[in-house]
């Protein structure tokens, strides 16, 4: 079955199932994923465009990304988002938003919707290889990872300067996609990624997307969402840097188990090889 399929259109129940051994899992397999570990940024990849008028297009883009995605996310997967009025509590400074990863195509228009400016997404750099969209992924807010030292210099100067601009960071701290997950998976790179939040003393908020059945048929079984989110949580002052990192992590993820429980409809399951019978 397409990855595209997966997401956008009902599938026979007996194929909602995937069986893992670890959380770190991926159900989703594609060519451009098997290669990942090979996939670089292109050579002088600018992570912070400098010509005013690339500036000028990722700002109009932006803006057509976001009017699509209103429609997009009320109209076709029917989204209710809670929570936005948190956001006046960060008004005039940045704020990163963590969230759970389990529809690539609603984690791309989501945050941009519940968040009240614009936001900036880290993502694989095998990303901008996705047929279409890929190339429009920087445009949109895309900042890929580095992997040279060079590249993570730039990268983390990057996610610091929008900061310092007042945007929004999205974070998936899971970094799988698990399709329609009801459950929230461990974060496999632990605190690591509260790191931007504490070195620029900034607030972070929670983005959980939970699953129901719809009241029409239109879309067969395939469930609508509602989406909480919750914060704003600050690195506490009085302890260290990992001390700061560990304990917005363990808030983040007692957060979105949380509102995870208020999911109605498990169109996907998923069941760990050793709980088999």
């Amino acid at each position: 079955m397409a990855k595209a399929e997966l997401f956008q259109k009902d599938i026979p129940k007996n194929e909602r199932v995937f069986y893992y051994t670890s959380e770190e899992d991926d159900p989703i397999k594609t060519a451009e994923q098997e290669k990942k570990q090979e996939v670089g940024l292109p050579d002088g990849y600018e992570f912070i465009p400098k010509n005013p008028l690339v500036r000028m297009y990722s700002a109009i883009l932006f803006r057509i990304f976001w009017i699509f995605g209103q429609w997009y996310e009320k109209c076709y997967w029917q989204a209710k988002f809670y929570g936005r009025e948190k956001l006046k509590q960060v008004k005039g400074k940045g704020y990163l938003i963590y969230a759970n990863h389990t529809n690539p195509f609603h984690d791309v228009f989501g945050p941009a919707m519940a968040a009240d400016r614009r936001i900036f997404t880290i993502i694989s750099p095998v990303n901008l290889k996705i047929p279409g969209i890929g190339k429009l992924l920087p445009y949109i807010g895309g900042l890929p990872l580095g992997k040279t030292p060079e590249e993570k210099r730039a990268f983390n100067d990057a996610v610091d300067i929008r900061l310092k601009q007042k945007k929004v960071l999205v974070i998936y701290p899971e970094a799988h996609v698990w399709p329609y997950a009801t459950k929230i998976r461990k974060f496999p790179a632990g605190d690591r990624s509260f790191k931007y939040a504490v070195r620029n003393n900034l607030p972070i908020f929670t983005m959980t997307t939970t699953y129901h059945k719809r009241k029409d048929k239109k879309h067969g079984d395939l469930p609508r969402m509602d989406v909480y989110l919750d914060g704003p949580f600050y690195p506490d002052s009085k302890k260290s840097e990992d001390e700061k990192r560990a304990e917005l992590s363990q808030k983040a993820y007692e957060s979105m188990v949380k509102y995870s429980k208020k999911s109605t409809y498990e169109y996907f399951k998923y069941i760990k090889k050793s709980d088999q019978k």
